[in-house]
């Protein structure tokens, strides 16, 4: 089974939605969080909307190839609650540590605790889904597999958590910047990665030179000096590892000379009376 989330936080997000959701649309959902099925998906203003393809199914009427609009959105965080909720993470090292390291602390869940809110899904309530698919439950398996999605691009990109949340990226920076922590946090959060600047071509291109035209045709085939011929091969190498196998006095060899001396000293004739013979 693919994997789609590995931090802690992306697994939060992925139980939430296990938690209500029906087990046989979770499996046929995990099949539609490829590229392959999700042809647009973008996130605005804290939802998410996505093309996701369908199956053609002649049971509910579908001829045809579908193409289906799905929506998650989430439940926001009242801004009054976003202030508070700023200044305690701006005050605390140990959360801004963390936020600079693309990650999310575990100790941020009693921030938002503390003012009765959560920054990850806790509860049905939380996540609001659509889709234009005729199928009857809420969420269907393409809600699913938009799910599935975003919780893979939580891993790499934290701080899209806040978003969901109703807290733009933008305005967590202004927020982030009325303390000193804050102010490290919120500039680290500004950089931007460099532009990615296409090659021609992955190998060396190749430097015109001038060719010799004082090179005759013979000279350029044959070159000015002949190849020497090559030595000739030497005789074949026999290494007897049968032989010594058996060791100097096998069962079935007279103990007066040793079985091996006496298979090296043959093999030498041999050798010799080969090179006689050609």
């Amino acid at each position: 089974m693919a994997q789609f989330s590995r931090t802690w936080w992306g697994q939060r997000f992925i139980a939430a939605l296990e938690a209500f959701t029906e087990p046989g649309r979770l499996d046929r959902g995990r099949s539609y969080a490829s590229d392959h099925r999700i042809l647009s998906f973008e996130i605005a203003k804290g939802t998410v909307k996505a093309r996701v393809r369908g199956n053609i199914n002649p049971y509910f009427g579908v001829y045809k190839e579908p193409k289906y609009t799905t929506e998650v959105s989430f439940s926001r965080i009242p801004d009054t609650a976003w202030d508070t909720l700023i200044a305690r993470i701006g005050s605390r090292a140990d959360l801004v540590t963390r936020l600079l390291l693309n990650e999310v602390p575990e100790a941020i869940e009693t921030v938002f605790a503390a003012q009765h809110q959560h920054l990850l899904p806790h509860s049905r309530d939380d996540i609001r889904t659509s889709c234009s698919c005729p199928d009857w439950a809420n969420p269907c398996k393409h809600v699913a597999g938009v799910y599935y999605r975003l919780a893979s691009q939580l891993d790499s990109d934290p701080v899209l958590l806040f978003e969901l949340r109703g807290m733009p990226r933008e305005q967590l920076r202004e927020q982030l910047s009325g303390s000193p922590l804050g102010r490290i946090l919120a500039s680290a959060l500004q950089q931007k990665e460099p532009p990615i600047e296409p090659d021609h071509s992955f190998f060396a291109e190749p430097v015109r030179e001038p060719a010799d035209t004082a090179i005759s045709h013979r000279e350029f085939w044959q070159g000015k000096r002949r190849i020497p011929p090559p030595p000739p091969p030497s005789g074949p190498h026999v290494s007897a590892v049968l032989i010594k196998k058996q060791g100097d006095f096998p069962a079935f060899w007279p103990k007066s000379q040793s079985f091996v001396e006496t298979m090296e000293a043959f093999y030498e004739r041999v050798r010799a009376k080969s090179a006689q013979m050609k």
